[in-house]
């Protein structure tokens, strides 16, 4: 059968972060030394910065009415100027028994972004986003297809992380293990295309409660269509997170067309950055890959993927087949599961680790940016 082709064009164009304006000033956006001076800014004593951060990262909580251990005038002053309302929750939709939450989230400036809490028999893991939109123009993902809003600030994207954190503790979710325990950059937007926001969000998340909500780094999964200096930069940071590349193509032809970002950073190129990554952090890396019927979930596609990976050594990688969750209306759509089969059989012949992703939540328009696309329509 004959491959389908659809022109796309990348534009990484600079976010419309100006038009909108910046988010306000937030807690979660300073550092434990600036909080200490931010308290004493607001006439109050430096220890308050430590109780406000128990209550916000050990407690979850920026409630005033919860922080009993302050005055009640300092409670009621410190949130407003250091709690600003930033997420405000526009639909929640659950799947797969109430252990699937998808909640739309609109910002202070009316952006949306879309987050994905899941909850195992052993574990949660919740998927964040970290743009409004996206620039990156995958033509088969509904995040790409908004184009891009603007960047998330660091305060924005904690946010994400504190309220699913927090319907585990207050056991709205079945099953509920009381902590958050992943957390996947795989939401809306391209985690690296915001890599100072991102690396901040990452640092206050590991970091000891009540500086941090103290999560593991090797829980952290970041993601990437390739952008190869930024890989690389990563690299350099010092912390066991997992790299996720999003590749869905071996062969440059292809993957320049589903991820445009490959005209700048060739497959080679890309896996090379990974390979590095790998070599310096020691951490295997994972290949995600949308399988797309009769587009790229071809037996010689897999066969080629696998000589790419071994060529570059073995151990170091494991791949993620992910049935495409299609969008309303989209040419795109799954492999057929015969086809699927055939892939992830090809693969594994090669000596690569291969799992198919757990997909969940199509009945909810799990694919992120779909309620988003929705909402603009409406």
């Amino acid at each position: 059968m004959s491959e389908r082709r659809v022109p796309v064009t990348l534009n990484l164009a600079t976010p419309a972060a100006g038009r909108r304006g910046k988010p306000p000033r937030h807690f979660a956006d300073l550092t434990p030394e600036e909080r200490v001076a931010a308290v004493t800014e607001a006439g109050e004593k430096p220890f308050r910065a430590k109780q406000l951060a128990q209550h916000y990262y050990g407690h979850l909580t920026s409630d005033p009415a919860l922080m009993t251990d302050l005055p009640a005038a300092t409670r009621d002053s410190l949130t407003e100027t250091l709690f600003p309302p930033l997420l405000r929750a526009s639909r929640t939709l659950k799947a797969d028994g109430g252990t699937t939450v998808k909640t739309l989230w609109h910002l202070f400036d009316d952006a949306k972004v879309e987050s994905v809490l899941m909850q195992y028999p052993n574990r949660s893991t919740l998927c964040v986003s970290s743009q409004a939109g996206c620039g990156m123009a995958c033509p088969f993902c509904a995040t790409g297809q908004l184009g891009l809003t603007r960047n998330l600030s660091t305060a924005e994207i904690v946010e994400q992380v504190r309220a699913a954190s927090r319907s585990l503790v207050d056991g709205e979710i079945p099953g509920g293990s009381g902590r958050l325990n992943n957390l996947v950059f795989m939401g809306m937007g391209e985690p690296l295309a915001n890599y100072k926001a991102v690396m901040g969000t990452i640092r206050q998340l590991i970091a000891p409660v009540p500086d941090g909500m103290g999560m593991s780094a090797r829980n952290i999964t970041v993601s990437t269509v390739g952008l190869v200096p930024a890989m690389r930069k990563l690299s350099g940071e010092g912390l066991p997170l997992t790299l996720a590349l999003s590749l869905h193509a071996p062969d440059d032809e292809l993957r320049s067309e589903l991820v445009p970002i490959n005209t700048r950073w060739s497959v080679d190129e890309t896996l090379d950055a990974a390979k590095e990554y790998h070599t310096i952090t020691g951490r295997r890396v994972s290949i995600e890959y949308a399988l797309i019927r009769d587009m790229n979930d071809h037996a010689w596609r897999a066969d080629l993927l696998g000589k790419k990976l071994n060529a570059r050594g073995r151990g170091w990688v494991h791949v993620n087949p992910i049935p495409l969750n299609p969008t309303p209306g989209s040419i795109w759509t799954a492999s057929d599961p015969a086809v699927e089969a055939e892939f992830v059989a090809r693969l594994r012949g090669h000596g690569i680790p291969t799992t198919i992703r757990d997909t969940r939540g199509s009945d909810i328009d799990g694919a992120c940016g779909q309620l988003a696309a929705e909402e603009e329509d409406e």
